[in-house]
Formats: C-alpha cells, structure tokens, sequence
C-alpha cells in the first residue's frame, strides 16, 4: 500500500512539473514573438517625429534605453515580490501590463505617447528574472544549464516568427505589429490563469521584504560584493553592454549601409532565431558533455568578438553577405553564453533567494541594456555605423579575462 501511494505521488509531482514546463515554454515563446515581432517597424514609428536619419537613430537608441531604464529600477521589485508573493500572480500581471504597452505604442501620434509605451514594456518587462526563478524552481540544479538551453531554443523559435511576422504585417501599417503582439500577450495571460501552476511553494517564500530588497541600487552593491558572483556579473555586463547597441541600432544601420525594408529586417532579425535554435537543438547537447559551463561561455564569447568584427567590416565596406555572416557567428556566440550564464547563476543560491538573484541580475542587463544604446547611438552618428560593433569587440575581449579567472564557484 506504501508503494502504491508512493508511486501515485511521485506521478502526481511529475505531472505538476511537466505543466509548469509547458507553460514556462509557451511564455517565453509568446514573450520571443511579443518582443521581436515590433523591432523591424521602430525606426519606421519615428521616422515622422524626426528631421533627418541622425536624429531618427538618436531616438531609436533612446527608446531603446528609456525601456532598459524602466526594467532596471522594476526588476529588483518585481523579484522580490516574486519572492514573498509567488511567480505566478507577478507573471500574470505584468504579462498585462506589457500588453497595454504595446497598445499604447501602437497608437502614437506623437513621441512622449511612444516612450509612454515603453516605459509600460519597460516597468512590466523585469518580469524576465521572475520568469527564469520559475524555472529554477521547478527544475534541479544539475540540469538548469540544459534545461536554459531549452528556454534559449523556444525563444529562438519565436525571434525567428517575431521579426519576419512584424515585417510582413507593417505592409498593413507600421502600427499593426504591436497590436498584434499586444493579442499574443494576452493570449499568454489566458492560458497563464487557466493553467499555470504555482512553482514556488510557501514554505519557501520570503518572510519579509525589506527596503534594500526593493532598491536596485543596494541589490547592485550586494550582488557584486559576493565573491562568487562579482566576476561572473562584470563579464556579463561587459558583454551586455555592445549586445544592447546592436539591438538599438540594427535597424538603422541596415536601413542607412544596405537599404533594407521592414520586411527584410525582419528576416534578418530571425536569424539569432534560427541561431538559438540550431545551436541548442544540436550543438549545445555536444558541448555540455566535453566542456565545462565556463568553457562554453568564454566559447561563446569569442565567437561574438569574430561576428562583430564581420559586422564592422560589412559596413566599411558596404558588403551585406559578411553582415550576416557577422549575424550568423555573433548569434551562436550569444545562443550559448545566454542558457550558461543563467545556469551558472541559478546554481549560486537556494530557492528562496532565486527570484533575487534573478531580479538583481535583470538589473544589472537592464543597466547594461541603457547603457549600451546611448553610448550606441552617440558613437554611431559621431563616428560612423561601424563603431557599434569595435565597441563590442573591444568590451568582450577585456571580459574574457575577467570570467577566466573565475575561481570561487565549480562551474
């Protein structure tokens, strides 16, 4: 009778995993079509609010920040609340409050109405660490690195959909991407009430939040000053920094060097799809297996340094085919830095200080993310569309050294 009790409960834990899987896959796959399916169209939205291509791509890179700003000071808040509250009602939540930003930037009619729309995206976009602690909750530590190389893979199916979706639909108008993608969202606000599990149980929660847990400032200070992580963030932020600028002005520097439209921009922004997706349904499982997580990562990183200087030598030379040979060696590079990192880190700390950590380390990407576009976008219209990419060589190669050295944690 032990037995059979023992057994039904064991399906029963297995069957509560198995839907709080599915239903973290689906998000982030809605989250992946959500994002991108908008960035072919943003230089596009501005365009009308602008004189001249320097200024528009001034205000791309500040939309760009404005949101990374917005995720900055939100992240820490939202992981805490996480934390004490549980993933789902804060995933939910912000899950809607994404939605109405995407409505509201859709609607425009002047530029305060489209940072208004990301600041929304921005203040409900730090749901991303509450995302990856829900993971962490739900799978063992021996196999988060796999498991993130999963939600990597499910991402890179959507960022393929996303981008070449809002290319084709901004033939209907440049604003229908984002109310498109506003509906996805809400989808996943459906499914999320009807069927997402809670992963974080109570014994678990956070007894109480203090103010230091809110302030991302103090999270920032304390994160840096655990030995076990400084080495892993800074190198990180490093990497984040160039990553943030190129996304800020990708669009731009393929409409100003190559004259591409919103629908090939799109398919060129599918390729770190397609890239996610190669590299973890087929190379990641090899290289797991023969490498350590800090052997992958430092893999990763050097295969971006050869893709950005591809990148910067397509624009010197006006050559499209070593841009996307850049995309392609810069998007496995970042495809297998991404699920390792996030491994590495989940692994650092107990369940209860997940959605902290995560939370923190949103922060710290979201600063970077801020950072990145201004500095982007100043050196692009001052020192030309191939200074974005240097950056990102210059920044990656001084990280390597610094996750070198890494001693403090066996990873």
């Amino acid at each position: 009778m032990s037995i059979s009790k023992s057994h039904n409960k064991q399906n029963t834990e297995q069957t509560v995993e198995r839907h709080a899987l599915i239903f973290g896959l689906i998000s982030v796959f809605l989250c992946g079509i959500g994002f991108t399916i908008v960035m072919p169209v943003i230089p596009f939205l501005v365009q009308p609010y602008t004189s001249n291509p320097g200024e528009q791509a001034i205000v791309v890179t500040l939309l760009t920040s404005v949101y990374a700003l917005c995720v900055f000071f939100a992240a820490p808040v939202l992981g805490a609340l996480s934390d004490k509250y549980g993933r789902r009602p804060l995933l939910l939540v912000c899950l809607l409050g994404s939605a109405i930003g995407y409505v509201v930037f859709g609607i425009g009619g002047a530029l305060w109405v489209l940072f208004a729309g990301r600041i929304i995206e921005g203040i409900t976009g730090g749901s991303i660490g509450t995302i990856f602690a829900y993971f962490a909750d739900i799978i063992p530590p021996e196999q988060r690195t796999k498991y993130f190389g999963w939600v990597s893979a499910v991402v890179g199916v959507g960022t393929v959909i996303g981008p070449t979706l809002g290319g084709l639909l901004s033939k209907f108008g440049y604003s229908v991407p984002l109310y498109f993608g506003a509906i996805i969202t809400l989808l996943n606000v459906g499914y999320g009430f009807f069927f997402m599990p809670e992963s974080l149980a109570k014994k678990n929660r956070l007894k109480e939040i203090t103010f230091a847990r809110l302030n991302p400032f103090i999270q920032l200070v304390n994160l840096l000053s655990m030995k076990n992580l400084n080495r892993l963030l800074i190198s990180a932020f490093l990497i984040w920094i160039p990553g943030g600028s190129l996304q800020a002005v990708f669009s731009q520097l393929t409409m100003d060097n190559f004259s591409w439209k919103p629908a090939l921009i799109g398919l060129m922004f599918s390729i770190m799809g397609v890239q996610d997706i190669i590299s973890q349904g087929l190379i990641m499982p090899k290289l797991l297996k023969k490498l350590s997580d800090k052997q992958i990562a430092i893999l990763g990183m050097v295969s971006e340094i050869i893709g950005y200087s591809l990148i910067a030598a397509s624009t010197l030379f006006s050559f499209y085919p070593l841009f996307i040979a850049g995309m392609f060696i810069f998007g496995f590079g970042d495809s297998i830095f991404g699920p390792t990192f996030n491994g590495m880190l989940s692994k650092s700390v107990d369940s209860s200080e997940q959605g902290r950590i995560q939370g923190g380390s949103q922060s710290i990407q979201a600063l970077a993310r801020m950072i990145g576009p201004i500095i982007g976008g100043q050196i692009y219209v001052s020192l030309g569309s191939a200074a974005p990419a240097f950056m990102g060589m210059i920044l990656i190669t001084a990280a390597i050294p610094v996750l070198y050295k890494r001693t403090h944690v066996n990873i």
